[in-house]
């Protein structure tokens, strides 16, 4: 395994919107933006093959993304914003300011870009080096940039966003606005909407949140990281699952399914199939993690989250700029999802919460951040970010698809995973994953091994 890389800051600077084109703008959260103060910031990871040396990227380069970074945040002004949590305010706000601005910084970096790039296991604190970090004062700066330098091999771009401004959805309309700027000189995307107004509030429902949140904030610090032990090596890896696969773990379901005389599950998506098949495997993993004194819980969890804006039953423009999701949470009996048939019992349980999901999108809501703090602390839950529906390899800068996408805050959780779709294959799907080196050792022999008995 390669050592820790080395990073020199070649420059830091702010960036703005274009001065006088943003006016001052308070926007309120919404109900469904509290519950994302349970997580850590985004910390996403493009890197990007481009052959060129460091004097070229910094005197050509380096300005045309600056400048393309300030149109873009001209229609994305609330990136450049801050999040106010002043105690005489009853809600946070999302507050911009004439001459708000991003921190930028740009880096060279001595790493070997392709060991950064690949899928094999890797030291997870290197990837560290490679993301801004955003502040934890009182007023929360929404994103920072930082831009690295493999000199003539490729660049890395990391973005830390606070997830009170942006979903999913948001932040990959943000990036690909800006990939589209650079790249064509202009925005071919539709222009963010900005109005809150849209987002029909549930009666008590924010409040509750609020109450919820201001009673555990002191136990959760989304900006200073709970990882693990530094004595713990952790090494990050990502695995693949191609549509042949998924439809063999798929047949094996629905095989033993039939063989019990009863109906398969429901929402067999790749998306499903995939996590079933992490979901069991991460459990067996982690079963080293049991002690007497720390004996097994009796039901395991896998949360994620998915998108509101389709499920609602009043229309929200798709570039709505905000969050706009429903928490899941999937529950198994420890002792199903590591029996023989533990990949089954594991579709069954995203079948039956997607099925309560599709049928009352905020159903249950009242429980969202007491459900999901529990997942956030525990060792042997899982917690799945990101979502192949937003084409991440589809940000194109002109330099090409990104080599490889990290979410490198997944190891910020004790057992998060990032599931996007996979660069090189078709249909297929990537899950990123941080373990300490003994669990991933195992993950990576049970999961090849599964695909090769299913195959």
């Amino acid at each position: 395994m390669n050592p820790a890389i080395a990073i020199r800051v070649l420059h830091r600077c702010r960036v703005a919107p274009p001065p006088g084109s943003a006016p001052p703008t308070s926007l309120p959260l919404t109900f469904f933006d509290i519950p994302c103060f349970l997580f850590p910031p985004y910390e996403l990871l493009f890197f990007f093959q481009l052959p060129i040396p460091t004097s070229h990227f910094t005197a050509v380069t380096l300005p045309k993304l600056k400048h393309s970074l300030s149109l873009t945040l001209l229609e994305y002004f609330p990136f450049s914003g801050r999040l106010i949590q002043s105690p005489e305010s009853e809600t946070p706000e999302i507050v911009y300011s004439e001459g708000d601005s991003v921190a930028v910084t740009v880096a060279e970096a001595d790493g070997d870009f392709d060991h950064f790039c690949g899928h094999h296991s890797k030291d997870a604190g290197a990837f560290h080096e490679l993301v801004p970090r955003l502040s934890d004062s009182d007023e929360v700066p929404m994103m920072a940039v930082q831009i690295t330098v493999f000199s003539n091999a490729g660049i890395s771009i990391g973005l830390a966003v606070d997830h009170a401004v942006a979903d999913g959805r948001t932040f990959a309309n943000f990036i690909k606005t800006w990939s589209s700027i650079f790249r064509d000189g202009e925005n071919s995307l539709p222009k963010p909407f900005n109005d809150r107004s849209v987002i029909k509030e549930v009666e008590g429902l924010k409040e509750l949140f609020l109450q919820q949140w201001r009673k555990h904030k002191k136990c959760v610090n989304k900006n200073k990281t709970s990882r693990e032990d530094d004595s713990v090596q952790l090494v990050r890896a990502t695995f693949v699952t191609s549509p042949r696969e998924m439809e063999k773990i798929k047949q094996w379901i629905m095989n033993k399914c039939e063989r019990k005389s009863k109906p398969p599950p429901p929402y067999l998506t790749p998306w499903v199939l995939t996590c079933a098949f992490v979901w069991v495997f991460l459990c067996e993993a982690r079963a080293g993690r049991v002690t007497k004194a720390s004996p097994p819980p009796d039901t395991c969890f896998f949360g994620y989250n998915g998108g509101a804006i389709t499920r609602l039953d009043y229309a929200v423009p798709a570039a709505y700029l905000g969050n706009c999701l429903a928490f899941g949470r999937a529950e198994v009996a420890r002792k199903e999802l590591m029996g023989e048939e533990g990949i089954v019992a594991a579709a069954e349980a995203f079948g039956r919460k997607m099925k309560e999901v599709d049928g009352e999108v905020l159903g249950g809501a009242e429980r969202w951040i007491s459900e999901w703090e529990v997942l956030m602390g525990s060792d042997v839950d899982v917690v799945a970010m990101w979502s192949a529906k937003l084409d991440l390899y589809g940000v194109d800068f002109g330099w090409g698809r990104p080599r490889k996408i990290e979410e490198v805050s997944i190891d910020a959780m004790k057992l998060g995973i990032c599931v996007i779709e996979s660069r090189d294959i078709n249909g297929g799907l990537e899950v990123g994953l941080v373990l300490p080196k003994n669990e991933m050792d195992v993950f990576s022999s049970l999961f090849h091994e599964g695909l090769k008995v299913l195959a």
